[in-house]
């Protein structure tokens, strides 16, 4: 495993709605972790597992914490990513087949913003021309 957390420029934060949500799947599993997924079967959703029931690989990422739990990712997304800053949130809807938002009526998503330079870039508002 990869250590790539610096708390000085976090590579992942959640938004309050989500560390809400993660608190309250901790009342059910206390010991869990988050691995950003590939894309498979449960598109990029952040997926939440029971420690004990996920292998961290060794070319797995370290991107940080949120609320206390490590967020990984797998190496080869992490190299295509490696420019973002992942924001884990919470909306309604089904979790990932396997994660334990599952079941719920919400679940977690994965936005980005990117990254320059240490600091974050600001995204440009888009202006779409209406057709006369």
């Amino acid at each position: 495993m990869i250590d790539e957390s610096d708390p000085a420029q976090p590579r992942v934060v959640a938004t309050q709605a989500a560390l809400d949500f993660l608190r309250e799947i901790q009342g059910d599993h206390p010991d869990i972790l988050f691995h950003q997924s590939g894309g498979c079967c449960d598109g990029s959703s952040p997926m939440c597992y029971p420690t004990s029931d996920y292998r961290v690989g060794e070319t797995d990422v370290k991107l940080g914490e949120i609320g206390g739990v490590p967020v990984y990712i797998s190496g080869s997304q992490f190299a295509v990513w490696k420019h973002t800053q992942l924001i884990i949130d919470v909306v309604p809807g089904r979790g990932g087949m396997f994660s334990l938002d599952n079941g719920r009526e919400r679940r977690f998503l994965t936005r980005s913003r990117l990254l320059a330079g240490g600091e974050a870039c600001p995204v440009p508002a888009v202006t779409v021309p209406v057709a006369q």
